[in-house]
């Protein structure tokens, strides 16, 4: 199964690059993994494109890993599977620091037919959006447990070979 997992995020800006933050942290995870994971894409979204459209579309299943207000304390997170994620999109819709939002990309992969019908968010809540290179302490500590959280996700998802 081609998955694609998509961090999202501005690394500029402390807790907002949680995404990002994610992703590197689940690739040295990744490459540990024995027996390895078959069809993963790991993708470093930034702050959202149009051109993120083509990767969407061709995955056969999905995991957007980004910052997001699920009304928690900072470090919170959250996962969302299926229809739980379109309707957290759909209800988030407000202006971020993105050029596109994640909501914009799913009614274009919608439109073309190809919102891939397994997918998955882990949504992080936020301490501080604000100029610095690294997550703040508090979302630091989410980074492992997230990643744990999508290696649990890829297992009941039947990757492993």
């Amino acid at each position: 199964m081609r998955t694609l997992i998509l961090g999202i995020g501005n690394t500029l800006l402390t807790d907002e690059g949680v995404g990002v933050h994610v992703l590197q942290a689940l690739a040295v995870m990744l490459a540990a993994e024995q027996p390895p994971f078959e069809g993963l894409t790991l993708l470093d979204g930034g702050t959202l494109s149009f051109t993120l459209a083509g990767p969407i579309e061709d995955a056969e299943a999905l995991i957007v890993v980004d910052a997001a207000n699920i009304q928690g304390e900072p470090g919170d997170w959250k996962l969302l599977e299926g229809d739980a994620v379109d309707t957290f999109l759909l209800g988030n819709r407000k202006s971020t620091v993105h050029e596109v939002g994640l909501s914009d990309l799913r009614a274009i992969a919608i439109l073309a037919g190809h919102w891939p019908e397994r997918r998955a968010m882990l949504a992080i809540q936020p301490q501080a959006v604000d100029w610095g290179e690294q997550p703040t302490a508090a979302v630091a500590t989410a980074i492992a447990p997230v990643c744990a959280a999508i290696l649990q996700l890829l297992r009941s998802w039947n990757h492993a070979t």
